[in-house]
This record gives C-alpha cells, structure tokens and sequence, in this order.
C-alpha cells in the first residue's frame, strides 16, 4: 500500500504541489496570527519587567497604570518609601500622547520616570536619560540617537533607543524624566499617574490600592482581549481553510483512483488499508505544507505593520496540527474509496 500511495504522489505531482503550496500558504498565515496575538502578551511582559517593581501603587478605582487614568500627588512617593515593607519607591508618569514625525502623526505611551531609579529599561543603543530634555525611545517611532522629538511644545532628546518596548498593539514607549512629563501631561503640577515600590507596603496607604506586577500584566492583556479573540478565532479559520484544501485535492483523487481501489478490495483489500493509502498520502501533503509555511512566514512577515512574536510552542504545535488536518482530509476521499464496488474493476473487461 505504501508502495502504491507514493506512486500515486509522483503520478500525480503537480495536483499534489498546488495543494501543499496552498495548504503552506494558509499554514503560514496561522503561524503569523499566532506570533501576532503572542506579540500583545509579550509587549506587556517585556515593559512591565523592564520597571523592576514587585509592586504598583495607583489611586482607588484605577483598573491598572497602562489602562486607566488616575493622578496621585507626588509626596505619596515619600510617604511611601517610609512605609514598612517597602526598600525603595519611586515616582512614575504613564500618558498617552502623540508626535508628528515627517509630517505623520505617530502615537506612543510616554513614561516620566526619575534617572537611575525604577522605570526604565536599559537601552540597547545610547545611554539613558539623565537630565531634562532627554529621552530613550522605541525603534518603532522611526528615531535614532540624537534626532529631535516634539511633545505638546517641549522639544525633547533622543539620547537612546530600545527595541521591542511597546503596549496595546506596537504603540512605542517613549522615556523621559518626570518632570518632562508632569509638564507635558500635568502642565508642571507635581502629579504622579503611579508610584512603584520594591518590596511591598504592610497594608495599603488610604485611598490607594497596591497591584502585583502580575496584576498589572493581566489588566493590561484584558484591554486587548477582543483583538486577541478575534485574532484566534481567524487562525482557527486558517485551519479549517487548510483541511477544505487538501479535502477538495484527495476527493478529486479518490474520483481518479476509483479503479484502484475497486481493483485492491476485489483482491480482499480490507477498508482500514484503503484508509492508510488515502491518510498516508493527506498527511505527505499537509507535511510538506508546514513544511512549506516554515519558510512562507518569515517572507510574509514584513507584510504585517503590527510586530510578531511567534512562541517556540507554535512550531512544536505546527506539524501536529498538520498531521489532524491530514486525517480529517481524508475522510472525505475515504468514503468514496470504501463505496466503490469492487465489480467495477472488471467492468469492460469482456
């Protein structure tokens, strides 16, 4: 049987290659799916690890620093620092804001925090900001060291450059001093949007409430939580469009090997062998599909404006799911092949 199913692939080459590049290229787009729905968790990881706090300091009724908007004056940074169970405390200012680059308006998370305390995360280009007028910016804003940036009529800096320090779908974090950002975001006023700790006070300061890192990480994931769903449920899609391809290329070659198959079960062929000759030659295609997709993807990824992070585990899961798409493929050439009647083997024969 294994035989016959590999002389069948060659015999039918060019049927076969359609539906693997086909199969490859849907594969492929799933792939790219998933690296982009992992890309928004990742974003998250990477920039609430690079403040270095065990703790978030916010006002009552703030959902998370990333996703809602609360001021606190900024002696609660003093008043926390003094608090037990807390070794050190420092003063954040997290805003949304725009900047035109070029003539386009570029949108970013602008982070006001104090030079050498917690924050900021070290620049793989540069240095970091140490006074006003200085700030550490995302490759994605399109700026290198040394060029300008204008926020709310304060030109700024640049003086380094991070990669992969984005929030809610590639929107580039931007750094600077505190006080850069109180007067860009509180015209001067000595406001604080978060006051991060390590360490952990022994009962919350009144009025405020403490989250976890990992608080914040899952806030922060759940504002996104449409735009992933939706993103998985089209890479589900991806799949099922795969297992229509290759079901519609085994069906039109059930139909061509009627025959053969009338020929093997008149020889006491049992279905279960017909069955291995259809899923053999399912599972050689969508094989050769991810095999395919694993080369597709990294050609296809340029063409996504938003970043993508595809896990390791994607890869692992790839050719398992090739192998379920392969076998329910070919259920459907199966039933054609079992129904044949073995006579028709003969026929014309005489």
């Amino acid at each position: 049987m294994i035989a016959i199913t590999l002389h069948d692939l060659r015999f039918r080459a060019r049927q076969f290659l359609i539906a693997v590049v086909g199969a490859g290229l849907v594969f492929s787009m799933a792939l790219l799916l998933t690296g982009l729905a992992n890309s928004f968790r990742a974003e998250v990881r990477r920039t609430v690890a690079s403040v270095g706090a065990d703790a978030w300091i916010v006002s009552n009724g703030s959902s998370g620093p990333f996703t809602a908007f609360g001021a606190l004056p900024a002696t609660t940074v003093d008043a926390l620092a003094s608090t037990p169970g807390v070794r050190a405390a420092d003063p954040l200012v997290i805003v949304p804001e725009t900047t035109t680059i070029d003539g386009e308006v570029h949108g970013l998370r602008l982070f006001g925090h104090r030079p050498g305390g917690m924050g900021a995360p070290e620049p793989s280009e540069g240095r970091a900001v140490r006074i006003d007028g200085e700030v550490v910016v995302d490759r994605r804003l399109g700026l290198d060291v040394g060029d300008g940036l204008d926020l709310v009529g304060r030109h700024l800096v640049v003086v380094g450059l991070v990669r992969g320090h984005t929030l809610l779908g590639g929107i580039p974090n931007v750094y600077a001093t505190v006080s850069d950002a109180q007067r860009i975001a509180f015209q001067g006023q000595p406001l604080v949007t978060t006051v991060v700790v390590s360490g952990a006070p022994a009962a919350p300061p009144a009025g405020m409430t403490v989250l976890s890192s990992e608080a914040v990480r899952a806030d922060t994931v759940h504002a996104m939580r449409d735009a992933i769903a939706s993103i998985d449920n089209s890479r589900s899609l991806m799949w099922i469009v795969a297992a229509v391809i290759v079901a519609a290329l085994m069906y039109v070659s059930a139909l061509e090997r009627l025959r053969d198959f009338a020929v093997l079960k008149s020889l006491g062929a049992p279905s279960w062998l017909l069955f291995v000759g259809v899923a053999l030659q399912s599972i050689a295609v969508t094989l050769l599909a991810a095999v395919f997709a694993l080369g597709a993807s990294r050609v296809m990824r340029p063409m996504f404006a938003l970043p993508t992070s595809v896990p390791v585990s994607a890869y692992v899961v790839l050719p398992i799911v090739a192998v379920v798409v392969g076998l329910v493929s070919s259920l459907v050439a199966l039933r054609r092949a079992v129904s044949v009647d073995p006579a028709s083997a003969f026929a014309g024969a005489m």
